[in-house]
């Protein structure tokens, strides 16, 4: 069976590549679909719902989109739903960072969360999937690797932020890529 990941992201299509062996997994590429695809909800759910809906009604297809958070608890929950576009709309990693260092200044509550929803809609039916890492937030940014948060983020049960982490040791823990082995497991059964 042939799946679209909701997605221009060619990292993710490898990595949802890499856990679903059984099935084939396009993108939007693929499907010629260069839309812009809307992310207008409250919730890290409805965004993923939203954009898999968004390719299930144009294009008829079975298909699953995937949207991720920081979710850090001294702040009530936030970036959360915001977390690419924190400090505004250019979706700058770097000052996204910077204002949630900010935030946290002085705070001695500095438990997070990383939080993915993937939905898959499979023949018209939803179903949903989550992945989470726990950790804290750092006082300061340290390594390279990695991308947006993951400089200041610290993994339970790790001396190294997720950006001092190796590819295979982050994939290891990858909130996504949990939530993709649960998809994973869900269509091995189906």
């Amino acid at each position: 069976m042939e799946l679209i990941f909701a997605t221009g992201n060619s990292n993710k299509i490898a990595e949802a590549q890499a856990i679903i062996k059984n099935h084939k997994i396009l993108s939007l590429k693929d499907i010629n679909c260069f839309e812009d695809i809307p992310e207008t909800h409250e919730t890290i759910y409805e965004n993923a719902l939203e954009k898999a809906e968004y390719i299930w009604k144009k294009y008829g297809k079975s298909c699953f989109s995937d949207d991720t958070g920081l979710e850090v608890e001294a702040l009530g929950g936030k970036p959360g739903v915001y977390s690419a576009r924190y400090a505004g709309q250019d979706k700058n990693p770097e000052k996204n960072m910077d204002k949630l260092l900010e935030e946290l200044e002085g705070k001695t509550n500095r438990k997070a969360q990383f939080h993915t929803e993937v939905v898959l809609i499979l023949e018209g039916k939803v179903y949903s999937f989550q992945g989470f890492v726990h950790g804290v937030i750092t006082n300061e940014k340290r390594g390279s690797h990695g991308f947006g948060y993951d400089p200041i983020f610290l993994p339970e049960g790790f001396n190294k932020t997720l950006a001092e982490l190796s590819s295979e040791e982050k994939n290891k823990i990858s909130h996504r890529g949990m939530a993709l082995e649960k998809m994973g497991r869900f269509l091995w059964e189906y």
